[in-house]
């Protein structure tokens, strides 16, 4: 299974991104093969509809759940439709402690 988790930077000892459309990058993590691929999130820059093009960036790489600190309406309409689980960290973590947690 692919995971999209919202990453400050681009190494798995950075922290998760509170913020979903506007984070920095996308720590893809695969479940089956433990590999672990980090994307920009060219979309964070975007004067208006950052979540919902994000949103499209990372449904385009398969995965079946996201992580964040948080998500808006839109975004969470368009992974409703896309049947993508969406999971909600509060506190403070880095990517490696969410892979740990999968």
């Amino acid at each position: 299974m692919k995971v999209a988790i919202t990453s400050v930077g681009n190494t798995v000892d950075s922290s998760v991104d509170s913020r979903f459309g506007r984070c920095s990058f996308f720590a893809l993590y695969d479940t089956e093969s433990g590999n672990v691929e980090f994307v920009e999130n060219n979309e964070k820059n975007a004067i208006e509809g950052a979540g919902p093009a994000a949103a499209q960036f990372v449904a385009s790489f398969g995965v079946q759940k996201v992580i964040s600190g948080e998500f808006g309406q839109k975004v969470k309409a368009i992974f409703d439709q896309l049947k993508i689980q969406l999971i909600v960290i509060q506190d403070e973590k880095t990517v490696a402690d969410i892979i740990k947690m999968l």
